[in-house]
């Protein structure tokens, strides 16, 4: 897998390497952190909304494509979250089977 620049000439998987360092350098931060310091739940979720978003940028290829696509995506993940918090709430009424 090869990606190209903007002038159409190929940088090879060195892309590829440097996004996997960075996702994998992430992760182990994060897991030394939480062993020293303990759990912080808002920097542990913004780190991951970090590596997520990295991940969809480069291994999804959405880096590459035009920012009105980006910027089209992100209603749409709004409503798919908001439609899926209204199910959730039905959840834990099936999980003790009765009525709030």
């Amino acid at each position: 897998m090869t990606t190209q620049n903007s002038t159409g000439k190929s940088n090879g998987m060195a892309t590829t390497y440097i996004v996997y360092v960075t996702i994998m350098a992430i992760a182990v931060y994060q897991v030394c952190f939480a062993m020293m310091a303990g759990p912080q739940p808002l920097l542990m979720l913004m780190l991951a909304l970090l590596q997520a978003a990295i991940a969809v940028m480069y291994f999804m290829h959405l880096a590459q494509e035009r920012q009105v696509l980006a910027l089209a995506l992100i209603p749409y993940t709004i409503f798919v979250l908001f439609m899926l918090n209204m199910i959730w709430s039905d959840s834990f009424r099936l999980l003790h089977m009765r009525p709030h």
